[in-house]
């Protein structure tokens, strides 16, 4: 028997409905989205005392919360904060070609003055990245997005800024639960399949302004 995309995602719904989580999709859906300002094609920075921080374009936009409903506005503020504790500065990019978080925070740093990224999906899976790494390389990796709370983010942003100043920090500590991958792999799958809908493969990496 083929497996189609359209039986994936019944067994995801059908899945989500037994646990009681369908809800969380609504949620999503509902929420306040931000109001972002393209300010053109973004272009390679100078400025050494910058991180760019990217994400794809259904963030803050189609898709305004986490996986666990923690609002992209706030995720935004946390990691820009943590920049800013260390003396620094973020950079928004809005990564149009791709939803892969690798891909994104590979980009960031490679349009970063400092040469260090970090890139952002809508469920919250985030990446902290270094311009001369491969792509699927990286500094730090936070994959388990029902786990990134709003400290999380902002220790990101810090570590961020401390590799951009040239320090080596201790990784970001995240929690551990073997449960959450089973718990929400349904939904991540769901909302993975929705942001991939809103790439476009010719559109040219934008720098963005947003009003926190």
């Amino acid at each position: 028997m083929n497996i189609t995309e359209d039986m994936v995602k019944e067994i995801i719904l059908e899945v989500l409905r037994e646990m009681g989580e369908s809800g969380s999709v609504a949620a999503h859906q509902d929420a306040a989205p931000l109001t972002f300002k393209e300010l053109g094609t973004a272009k390679s920075g100078v400025d050494k005392n910058e991180v760019v921080v990217a994400f794809p374009p259904a963030f803050g936009s189609v898709m305004s919360k986490t996986i666990v409903d923690i609002p992209h506005q706030q995720v935004l503020r946390e990691v820009m904060s943590g920049i800013e504790e260390e003396g620094l500065k973020a950079r928004l990019v809005k990564v149009n070609r791709t939803a892969d978080v690798a891909f994104i925070a590979h980009e960031a740093a490679k349009l970063s003055g400092s040469g260090i990224g970090i890139g952002i999906l809508s469920r919250g899976t985030s990446v902290i990245h270094q311009k001369d790494l491969n792509p699927l390389q990286n500094l730090e990796l936070f994959s388990q997005s029902p786990l990134l709370d709003l400290q999380t983010f902002r220790a990101i942003g810090r570590n961020a800024a401390k590799y951009a100043k040239g320090e080596s920090p201790n990784p970001v500590p995240v929690r551990n639960d073997p449960m959450a991958r089973p718990r929400y792999q349904g939904l991540a799958a769901l909302l993975h399949n929705k942001e991939v809908q809103y790439v476009d493969a010719d559109k040219p990496t934008q720098e963005v302004s947003v009003q926190l």
